[in-house]
């Protein structure tokens, strides 16, 4: 399939001869399957998956003309609110472009197509998002990614990742649809629990939603993603998907589409998948997503964090680890962008309150594991929530690594009593990450300034809306004693 020289694919250089040959296939699949539809997607700016949804021929046609979309999608907080100020000279953001609600477009990438495979007349293809004129978007979350492993690969590595995702599973019992639950957000739907009680690992509770849970699997599989194993997380109704590790732009893709198609296919099962950290339930655990991650070396194909000799981690990742510790509080908002997220870090929870490091233990920050000459070694970063934007977590990652890497970055010696070691606390609160990130020069010089003031404004005014609301807490302890 040959561009021609005027489409914004040819003009982008995104038109390779890969993308040419993928295009070619996904446009004999459509027709070989009977593709009715494809539905265009693009992962904003919290990791969520935007798009229009395209009749074959037109989707066909926009892998070179790319699909037209409002800015303003670029513009929202987690509530969907346009929280700049798009009709002033510049938009808020000091851009020509996007001032007045002006249009951008998706790009599909016709690497990431596949069939719906709980609607089989439905394609699905991912995007990056470009100005008209066919220059990046600099706000594109999946573009921000490449260039970052663009940056790594120039240093002679590819990033790899490992996903283990926790989320709660809950059976709908009806949803919110009348006239008074719309909102900005809507009111959640009333549920109820798949599970009850403490049940981590058990068999009992697993046999207990096997259907659904197969129902998640066999759809994730048929997707293409490399689904390793199911699990019965510790909490009520609460879950694990982990899945194997692979290279580049694909662990974070895998991501994306995960959440979006478990949420998708539970809700066409009578249930509701959440990747919020911490849903309001009593006795609830809260879910993190785990990520790990290792350095592959482009000549040889060899994993460079597994050391020699008696060391577990190789003099390079003990520097890679080092830049982890350094920007662990900035990253946090990557890592943990939502005000939920920080009601899990907690001492003796298995979760990280401080930034450490130990040799197989669950109770530290980054957690290294592996052995002497293992291909398999790699650092566990416990940081994260799986509402995390996959895109912006791991190339934080990637740029705190190859800080540390540059600056030749001692982590220190591995915590053994992670709760007591003497170390940097981990922000407590989404506010606490926005300021560390507004002053990390390391990021600042990897993303761009533009972005990170971007990003943060964006964080500030969802920090903000929430400032302002009463709490029930708030509620409870002082209308009647004061």
């Amino acid at each position: 399939m040959a561009a021609p020289t005027d489409s914004i694919a040819e003009r982008s250089g995104y038109w390779t001869e890969d993308r040419a040959r993928a295009a070619d296939e996904m446009a004999r699949r459509i027709e070989a399957d009977g593709i009715e539809t494809v539905r265009v997607s693009f992962a904003d700016q919290h990791g969520i998956l935007r798009g229009k949804t395209l009749v074959a021929a037109e989707a066909v046609k926009a892998l070179r003309g790319g699909v037209n979309i409002a800015s303003t999608l670029l513009a929202k907080d987690t509530s969907h609110r346009t929280v700049f100020p798009v009709f002033t000279r510049g938009g808020g953001f000091g851009m020509r472009e996007m001032q007045g609600a002006a249009d951008v477009v998706m790009l599909p990438d016709p690497t990431t197509f596949r069939v719906l495979p709980w609607s089989p007349k439905t394609g699905w293809v991912l995007s990056d998002v470009l100005f008209p004129s066919g220059t990046p978007m600099p706000f594109s979350t999946r573009d921000v990614y490449r260039r970052v492993l663009g940056q790594l690969a120039d240093t002679g590595y590819d990033f790899v990742a490992g996903l283990e995702v926790e989320f709660h599973l809950f059976k709908l019992e009806g949803g919110r649809l009348a006239p008074e639950d719309s909102g900005q957000p809507g009111r959640p739907p009333d549920f109820s629990l798949t599970t009850t009680g403490y049940q981590f690992l058990t068999e009992l509770r697993y046999d207990q939603c096997e259907p659904i849970l197969d129902a998640l699997r066999r759809n994730a599989e048929a997707l293409g993603l490399p689904v390793r194993s199911v699990e019965v997380e510790m909490g009520p109704s609460q879950f694990e998907f982990v899945f194997q590790p692979a290279a580049g732009l694909a662990p974070a893709d895998t991501m994306v589409l995960f959440r979006s198609a478990a949420k998708q296919v539970a809700q066409r099962h009578g249930h509701h998948v959440t990747f919020m950290c911490r849903p309001r339930i009593p006795n609830v655990a809260s879910s993190g997503w785990h990520l790990h991650q290792s350095l592959r070396d482009r000549r040889t194909g060899a994993n460079a964090f597994a050391g020699q000799g008696e060391g577990m981690l190789s003099p390079l990742a003990l520097n890679y680890l080092g830049g982890l510790l350094a920007h662990a509080g900035a990253s946090a908002a990557f890592a943990a962008p939502t005000i939920n997220a920080y009601r899990r870090y907690r001492p003796n929870s298995l979760a990280p309150d401080r930034a450490t490091w130990g040799e197989d233990n669950r109770g530290v920050l980054v957690r290294a594991i592996g052995a002497p000459g293992d291909p398999a070694t790699r650092l566990e970063n416990r940081l994260g929530e799986p509402a995390a934007n996959p895109y912006l977590y791991m190339a934080s990652q990637v740029l705190a690594g190859m800080d540390g890497m540059a600056r030749r970055l001692d982590p220190g010696p591995s915590a053994d009593t992670p709760y007591e070691t003497q170390a940097t606390m981990l922000p407590s609160s989404l506010g606490e990450a926005l300021e560390a990130l507004r002053g990390d020069e390391c990021y600042r010089a990897g993303f761009g300034d533009p972005f990170i003031d971007y990003y943060t404004h964006i964080k500030a005014a969802e920090l903000a809306r929430f400032q302002l609301e009463v709490t029930e807490w708030e509620q409870r302890e002082y209308f009647e004693i004061f």
